[in-house]
């Protein structure tokens, strides 16, 4: 299964795309970095700069029609410049209405808010968003990892970093599940 990493040109989590990547290719899955340019996207460690990663698609040039699923990694600036980008909040819609697994962690929340995708749906993130996701209609909990059910797909949210274990086995049963 083809499995969609949404990230901006700069200000994804290094460790938040590359965990759940190695995951889904271990598992035997196509990793796909989408981003909402050509090129390269500039990772961070934090606040400091780690690697660069090759784009391979340009959310412009794409649809969710194209994938299984969708990874939405975070970092502080990553969910605030893709929620700006009228296409990349559009693709992140699109799998909610066509009942697609989606998978957000830390500060990629911000992005589900965008697309108003949280409202009726219970979910965890970086704590610093719990206003922003009631604000939108949503339940905010402080959980290492939630499913949401609830609606046309299942939503997986993880807090952190440190929660890259659980977010990661619960990516891989929900993808299983799509299979």
């Amino acid at each position: 299964m083809r499995i969609a990493f949404l990230a901006a040109p700069e200000g994804v989590e290094q460790v938040e795309l590359t965990e759940p990547w190695k995951a889904v290719q271990d598992a035997g899955h196509e990793p796909v970095l989408v981003s909402t340019e050509p090129g390269e996207i500039q990772a961070f460690d934090h606040l400091d700069k780690a690697d660069t990663f090759p784009v391979d698609e340009v959310v412009s040039d794409t649809s969710a029609d194209s994938f299984g699923a969708l990874v939405l990694p975070g970092g502080v600036a990553n969910p605030d410049f893709l929620r700006l980008d009228e296409k990349a909040v559009g693709f992140v819609r699109d799998f909610f209405d066509q009942g697609r697994p989606v998978a957000a962690i830390c500060h990629a929340a911000w992005t589900l808010v965008e697309a108003d995708v949280v409202r009726d749906r219970v979910l965890t993130s970086w704590p610093s968003l719990r206003t922003d996701v009631r604000n939108a209609g949503g339940t905010w909990v402080d959980e290492q990892v939630h499913v949401c059910d609830s609606g046309p797909n299942t939503l997986i949210t993880s807090r952190k970093p440190a929660d890259l274990g659980a977010f990661c086995a619960t990516l891989l049963e929900a993808v299983g599940q799509a299979d």
